[in-house]
Order: structure tokens, then sequence, then C-alpha cells
């Protein structure tokens, strides 16, 4: 059994019909759980619905990496995805990210910061380390050396949260590089949240 869904929210016509497509079963119970959960269906997910595969894949990971075990708070990673997305300008991550780090943090000042110009925050010393860690990764990722890892671990990050910022760093250059290509475009309720 199917679901009709609508997946129209990048430039591409990935849908089975031309314009919806038809989600399995299992991706409309999933979908059942983030309206239930979050209040919407991420776009993002309507995006990668065409295939149930890429689709879990890709919730595996984020949630992995986003919302699994970690010493880094969920704000730190989301401060990553928004320091990442501002350097390849992605609109998408930007926007439902950058909503993220206004709800986290409780304040919406912080989340515009991050989405503008991290460096202008009020950050910790850590965070900030963190913070041009990844945008070196993203920007120069062959230029990583010993002494950038070190940065980390002076700052006070293991080498496993050495790691989980780097996955994280990953994870969101890739994704930026999906939604850029595709010009997939972010919920609306986005705009609002946590302000």
């Amino acid at each position: 059994m199917t679901a009709k869904f609508d997946t129209r929210v990048t430039a591409l016509d990935l849908g089975a019909d031309g314009g919806g497509g038809e989600v399995s079963e299992a991706t409309a119970r999933y979908f059942d759980k983030c309206e239930e959960k979050l209040g919407l269906v991420p776009n993002v997910l309507k995006a990668y619905a065409f295939d149930d595969v890429k689709l879990r894949a890709f919730t595996d990971m984020y949630n992995d990496l986003m919302l699994g075990a970690s010493s880094l708070s969920k704000l730190e990673r989301e401060m990553i995805a928004v320091a990442v997305s501002s350097v390849n300008h992605c609109f998408y991550c930007l926007t439902a990210h950058g909503a993220a780090v206004r709800q986290y943090s409780g304040d919406p000042k912080l989340g515009e910061l991050m989405v503008m110009n991290y460096r202008v925050a009020d950050l910790t010393p850590k965070q900030r380390a963190m913070l041009d860690f990844a945008v070196k990764l993203t920007e120069k990722p062959a230029e990583i050396v010993e002494a950038d890892r070190q940065v980390l671990r002076d700052a006070g990050f293991s080498d496993r949260d050495i790691w989980d910022i780097a996955s994280v760093t990953g994870f969101f250059n890739m994704s930026n590089r999906v939604a850029a290509a595709t010009d997939m475009r972010p919920n609306e309720e986005y705009h609002g949240m946590a302000r």
C-alpha cells in the first residue's frame, strides 16, 4: 500500500506521477510521526521520499549525527550545521538549522548571528574553536593538519569529539550541495520558528 504525498520541493521531477508521487506505507508512517513531533514534514525528507532506500540512508545518518549520543550538545551540532551552511550559502539549511539554533539556544539573536557570521556571535572559546575547525574543513579540507586537531584538544574536545565535529561538518557539506543542485526549498514554517 502506498500513500500520496507532495514531493515537489525541488526543481527536479522525481515523483512517480510527475507532481507528487507515491510514497510507501513505511514512509507515510514516518511522515505522520514527523507531523506529530515537529508539526511538519521537513521538505528535505519529502525531497528524498522518491526512494525509500535513499530516504532511510539520509535519515539514519542525520539522526545519528544530530540526535545520537555525543559529547557535543544538540545546539553545538546545529551551530556547526549553520556555520557550514553559511559558508556554502545553503538557503535550505540556513533557514531550517537557523531555526534550530534559535530553538535550542532560546536566543533569536544568536540564531541570526550564526546565519550571518558566527564570528560576531557571543560564543565560548570552545565553541569558536569548533566552528573555526568546521569552516576550515569546509573551505580548505586539504589544509587540515595536526595543529588544527590540537587546537580542538586544547579547547577541551576529545578525539571522539573531533570525529563528531568532522562528521557533522561533512554531512552538511554533502547536504548543502544536494540542496543547491536541486534548488531545495525550506518549509515556510521555519522562517517564523523560535522568534
